[in-house]
């Protein structure tokens, strides 16, 4: 459980740093923030792996970055279905998909299997 609230808090730090950043996404209230969270967390466990394997030649084709435009499709998907999640256009869908990627694996690459952040040196 706590694995899925840590995970959680990661995806709604990186969506309030994605709406702080891109212009063109607007969330209105923490509320919202982490039910679009939620909702992100399960439209990519969802519908994400089934868009991933029939759009797989095309993603082939272009080297893996039309997986970027499935990301921005799922951010875009998730705006659709709250009032007070907006987003102006595909490139700021797109920008906003690069932001919560980037937060997401900086953040998440902090906190290890023991759900605590740790700190990796050389020795």
């Amino acid at each position: 459980m706590t694995g899925f609230l840590i995970r959680w808090a990661v995806s709604a730090l990186s969506l309030w740093v994605a709406q702080a950043i891109v212009p063109g996404i607007r969330i209105q209230g923490a509320a919202t923030i982490w039910i679009a969270a939620l909702l992100l967390g399960f439209v990519n466990a969802a519908v994400r792996p089934l868009l991933v394997v029939f759009t797989l030649p095309i993603t082939v084709l272009t080297l893996g970055l039309f997986l970027l435009v499935i990301n921005a499709a799922m951010l875009g998907l998730v705006a659709a279905m709250l009032e007070r999640f907006t987003i102006s256009g595909f490139w700021a869908a797109l920008l906003g998909a690069i932001v919560v990627s980037l937060v997401s694996w900086l953040v998440s690459s902090t906190i290890g299997s023991t759900h605590r952040v740790e700190m990796f040196g050389v020795r």
